[in-house]
């Protein structure tokens, strides 16, 4: 048995310790927000925070992950997620959605680290996020959107 933290809840899961987060967090626990895109953490559709930072859920081990807080878009709370949230849908930024929850949780982490990120800046931290629907000019004007909300 791993016991993990996701989203605040303590969860004890009987799992090989070689598991991939991701699939813990869809398979084992039934939160369905964080997608799989590649499995090889290039795309960013699995992104979720640990211990505040994001990070690829499918190449990370979940014994890698005992004793950290998991928090998996579902649970995405704090100012900076909200901010970003609310600028997601202010900006209409999702065409097809499937990669949403991994760019909402980098754009997250990126505003918790630098709360007013320049445009080379944000480009740099969302690089690791693909969207095949291209919306990445209406991601970035909703992550500075975000920035100024929190300010």
């Amino acid at each position: 048995m791993i016991k993990l933290t996701i989203n605040g809840e303590q969860r004890e899961l009987d799992a090989d310790p070689s598991t991939p987060l991701l699939w813990a967090i869809r398979d084992l626990v039934g939160l369905t927000g964080t997608k799989y895109g590649c499995g090889i953490a290039q795309c960013g559709a699995c992104t979720v925070h640990i211990d505040g930072k994001a990070q690829r859920a499918c190449i990370t081990p979940i014994a890698t992950v005992a004793g950290k807080q998991i928090t998996t878009i579902e649970g995405l709370s704090t100012s900076a997620g909200k901010a970003v949230q609310k600028a997601w849908e202010e900006i209409s930024v999702p065409q097809c959605g499937y990669c949403q929850s991994g760019q909402i949780m980098s754009a997250a982490s990126l505003l918790v680290e630098n709360s007013k990120p320049t445009d080379e800046e944000i480009t740099n931290t969302m690089r690791g996020n693909i969207c095949r629907c291209c919306t990445y000019q209406r991601i970035r004007k909703a992550v500075k959107q975000a920035a100024v909300d929190l300010a």
